[in-house]
């Protein structure tokens, strides 16, 4: 099936490559922003939500599963069950067909017979009813194909239906829900626990009645031959159904306990992988392998038991359906033998009572699994079903106020108390213009930070009312709250995408453009992806749409929209940062030849300039195919070029045949192994009694703290025996050691000049004999093109920058950017920087950047009200003032409510709120309070 790559529409409006092109509006970009503009707005019709968004049904979740599966697959259900039932005709005749050919074909007599006007002797008659069996088990394997494939595309869709629902509470949950439900257990029931729902919401009528069915099929067959036998059959089963459910009851009650135990081992795993620097930083990391040993024992002892209490189960059900054959061999060799049954009739019910303990068997099966499901169906209702959920009506009716945004936000007599019967505010009652500029001062407990909170519906109040205008806050869907508000706390979480993507977030509320479609194919198969995403109840919105609202940014385009990036990048002081993070970015030059060109003008500047100053040209030492780059690695020197994907890459490059091939050529082998050999050596002897995390282990970057000892016996056995005698993968990693090396940073004088000219040397015969499976692995260094697989300062630069003096770097980095001004390339290089991936939850961002992209975010929609709590409190003093001026500038005539974390910042603002002990005690001008308000006193004593 072909598939659309993802994050191929993104691309081309405006978070990938396209946007990098050029600043200047083309003909294509003006096309574009009237598309963007004019044509489409931020509206969603009720048909891209999906029936059950649509009806509402999602506002209570069935309590029992059996009610969720008739809710949404009621028609499926019933149409399984005809189709299961059509298939027991077929069923019953292939064992009435055995029965006939062993009788009437094998023993019988009086041939010719006719047979659809045809006369048959024996052997045809034989022949026939054969291949009519044959037939017979054709069609029945067919009928049962077919609903189980059916069965598990109904089940595959419902459990898409339902982690999409969970999902979505998710969404729903007010914010104190996640005080008391963890990560570590929503993430759980979610993927893991709902798993085993799918299949048995497929099998949840048609497994029992196909089952049952055949059953009831075997069981009539058999009666039919002898009611005896068919009594015997039947004998024990009522035994079987009083004591299996007796004996599941427990294993029912063990298999709750394992489900709550897991979610807190969840819960466990995901405290410690948050508060590992806690965890070191406190040597608590034994009390926490005892917590996870507590928990894991815990589990092992329900497992265990629920394993004895199940497989007596099976035993005792194995058991009882061996006695059954003691009465059909005994019975019906009787009944032979008396002349009261005949011989095929015996073969026929023995071969039916054979088949007729695997749909016993599955019936079983099926009453544990469905017991299994109910539990975990009804444990997940009981997590997702709280009383102060959202309406579903808030998360996704798009709604439009008229701007201005209203005016007053006002608070009626508003509390805000905690299940636990904390007041965290009691009885605050203010008006606030939604066009003004309002400092909120307090300390921690004030009840600031929940005032702050209320206004951004982030939290609701328990007492009291939030009007803005006429309209009542709680009842204003996020499309209102969510686009014309905006707010930033003292703590971000970013996406794990590019900074581009997580600037560009608070502009995604519906999808406004929809995919072009390169071919058929592609458009066929976005066709069915979403009539299967209706199907299962989810939502019609394409992911791969252009969802980005330029007109709320105020551009009619990607490259517009890109121009007020750069604007509030400079606003909040990151503009620095994303250049910086540009420079160490690549472009794909064969999509922007016209950047990569800008780039190669770059090179030849700051060429022309070393060249042009002695003093310069130290600073950079330039890439030559003729000549050993002493401040690149001997990697980097051996390929003259940069690796592009894992197979030349730093961490495999010793590994891999060709290089070796290579180096053996030119006798360097050995040469390395004796090199990687004195550099284990040289580490275990520098650093064996240094602490992780030493400077110097930076410094030389060969061996990690944790891989330092277990160089230590490799050391020692090719001192004694040579290195030789190693194993190859004790070879390899000596082997891979002295790639690292870079002369002019370590210094350690075992890379002389006859060996740089051989390794210069095995350098030519490396490009020479490239096989054809490497040439896509490498782009090589060459002064006139273009490095796609190279950072733009290295392609700028094309050298290394020399070690040397501290300032070095710092000489370097201001010779590039005289270069990119002067060529006006700035621009350029942040919107690379742009494309820049910020980690795990930004995890490669600092404190303060995520704050200032949280900042650039929240000011690039354009909000009509902007509420910050502490939102400048990581940046230094004199930053924290020029960005709150560049903010209260960028909301000049629109409301901003600020919770400031120093009361002295409140001079700027001509109203201000003072909060103390979940109160609201002042409110009026800074000078005002200052003079007359205790408690603003209080805080700018502490301050």
């Amino acid at each position: 099936m072909h598939r659309p790559a993802t994050g191929t529409r993104l691309n081309r409006v405006g978070i990938g490559h396209r946007t990098l092109s050029s600043m200047k509006d083309t003909p294509d970009t003006m096309a574009f922003a009237g598309a963007a503009a004019k044509r489409y707005r931020p509206r969603v019709s009720t048909r891209d939500l999906g029936p059950v968004q649509r009806s509402g049904q999602h506002s209570v979740m069935e309590k029992s599963i059996f009610g969720f599966i008739y809710r949404y697959s009621k028609k499926q259900q019933i149409y399984l069950l005809c189709f299961t039932i059509a298939s027991f005709p077929i069923l019953y005749y292939s064992l009435e067909l055995p029965k006939i050919i062993i009788n009437e074909a094998i023993g019988g007599v009086d041939f010719p017979r006719q047979f659809l006007g045809f006369s048959l002797d024996q052997i045809s008659y034989l022949w026939v009813l054969c291949l009519i069996f044959l037939g017979l088990v054709l069609i029945n394997g067919g009928f049962k194909y077919y609903l189980n494939v059916y069965r598990g595309l109904l089940g595959e869709r419902m459990l898409r239906r339902l982690r999409y629902e969970l999902y979505q509470r998710v969404l729903r949950f007010r914010l104190p829900r996640f005080k008391r439900m963890s990560q570590g257990e929503i993430i759980p029931m979610i993927v893991a626990e709902v798993e085993p729902l799918g299949g048995f919401i497929g099998d949840a009528f048609a497994q029992p009645a196909f089952q049952g069915g055949t059953l009831l099929t075997y069981i009539v067959f058999i009666f039919i031959q002898d009611p005896v036998l068919g009594a015997a059959a039947i004998a024990l089963y009522p035994l079987q159904g009083y004591l299996i459910p007796k004996l599941q009851r427990r294993v029912n009650q063990l298999g709750k306990q394992r489900v709550r135990t897991v979610r807190q081992l969840s819960d466990k795993i995901g405290e410690t992988v948050s508060g590992v620097q806690e965890i070191h930083a406190n040597d608590t990391a034994n009390l926490q392998q005892a917590e996870i040993t507590r928990l894991l024992g815990r589990i092992f002892e329900i497992r265990f038991e629920i394993y004895r209490r199940k497989f007596f189960i099976k035993f005792l059900n194995n058991f009882i359906n061996q006695i059954t054959p003691f009465f059909f061999y005994s019975i019906g060799g009787w009944l032979v033998i008396r002349g009261d049954l005949s011989f095929g009739a015996l073969v026929a019910v023995l071969a039916a009572y054979k088949d007729l303990a695997s749909p016993w068997k599955e019936l079983l099966t099926y009453y544990q699994m469905m017991e299994d499901s109910r539990i975990k169906y009804e444990q997940v209702v009981q997590q997702f079903q709280p009383e102060d959920i959202m309406p579903l009506a808030q998360l996704i009716e798009d709604r439009e106020l008229p701007r201005p945004l209203p005016s007053p936000l006002a608070l009626h007599n508003v509390g805000v108390v905690t299940e636990d019967g904390e007041r965290l505010l009691e009885a605050v009652t203010v008006s606030l213009p939604t066009d003004r500029h309002i400092a909120a001062l307090g300390d921690a407990g004030s009840g600031r930070d929940v005032f702050l909170l209320l206004c951004a519906r982030l939290e609701i109040p328990s007492s009291g009312r939030i009007r803005l205008g006429e309209d009542d806050l709680a009842d204003l869907p996020e499309s209102v709250t969510g686009r014309r508000m905006a707010y930033v706390g003292a703590h971000t979480t970013m996406l794990t995408d590019t900074l581009r993507a997580n600037l560009y977030y608070s502009l995604k509320h519906r999808p406004l453009i929809p995919p072009h479609d390169e071919d058929s194919d592609t458009a066929a198969w976005r066709r069915r992806f979403l009539a299967e995403a209706l199907a299962a109840g989810n939502t019609k919105m394409d992911a791969q749409a252009d969802w980005i609202d330029y007109d709320a940014a105020g551009a009619n385009g990607p490259e517009e929209l890109q121009e007020r990036a750069l604007e509030v990048l400079n606003a909040v002081e990151m503009a620095g940062d994303v250049y910086r993070m540009g420079l160490n970015g690549t472009i794909d030059h064969t999509t922007h030849a016209d950047i990569a060109e800008r780039v190669l003008q770059a090179r030849s500047a700051v060429r022309e300039r070393l060249q042009a100053d002695p003093g310069t040209a130290a600073l950079v030492e330039l890439f030559r195919a003729d000549a050993y780059n002493t401040s690149a690695t001997v990697a980097e020197n051996l390929l003259f070029g940069t690796p592009v994907g894992p197979t030349l890459a730093p961490e495999s490059i010793a590994e891999q045949p060709y290089v070796l091939s290579t180096l053996e050529n030119v006798g360097l082998v050995d040469e390395f192994l004796r090199i990687g050999l004195r550099v284990a050596e040289t580490m275990i002897e520098l650093f064996a009694d240094l602490p992780p995390g030493h400077e110097f282990f930076e410094q030389f970057s060969f061996i990690s703290s944790d891989e330092l000892p277990d160089f230590q016996p490799l050391i020692t056995k090719a001192r004694a025996d040579g290195v030789q005698s190693l194993r190859p993968e004790a070879r390899a990693r000596l082997m891979a050691l002295p790639f690292k090396l870079i002369v002019a940073r370590h210094r350690l004088g075992l890379i002389g000049d006859d060996l740089r000219r051989r390794i210069v040397e095995a350098r030519h015969r490396f490009a020479a004999d490239l096989p054809t499976e490497l040439q896509g692995c490498i782009e090589f260094f060459d002064a006139d093109r273009y490095n796609g697989a190279a950072t733009l300062q290295d392609n700028i630069l094309f050298g290394k920058v020399a070690y040397g003096p501290a300032a070095t770097q710092e000489k370097v980095q201001a010779l590039i950017a005289d270069v990119v001004d002067q060529l006006d390339l700035r621009r350029t290089v942040v919107a690379v920087g742009l494309d820049y991936s910020v980690g795990v939850a930004g995890a490669r961002l600092s404190l303060v950047q995520r704050q200032k992209l949280a900042l650039a975010r929240a000011l690039l929609k354009r909000p009509d009200l902007l509420i910050l709590n502490e939102a400048t409190s990581v940046l230094d003093g004199a930053t924290q003032q020029r960005v709150a001026a560049a903010v209260r500038q960028r909301m000049a005539d629109k409301g901003l409510i600020w919770g400031l974390h120093r009361p002295s910042l409140g001079r700027e603002f001509k109203d201000v709120l003072v909060f103390k002990s979940g109160r609201l005690v002042g409110e009026g001008s800074f000078a005002e309070l200052e003079e007359g308000n205790g408690a603003m006193r209080e805080l700018l004593a502490a301050e």
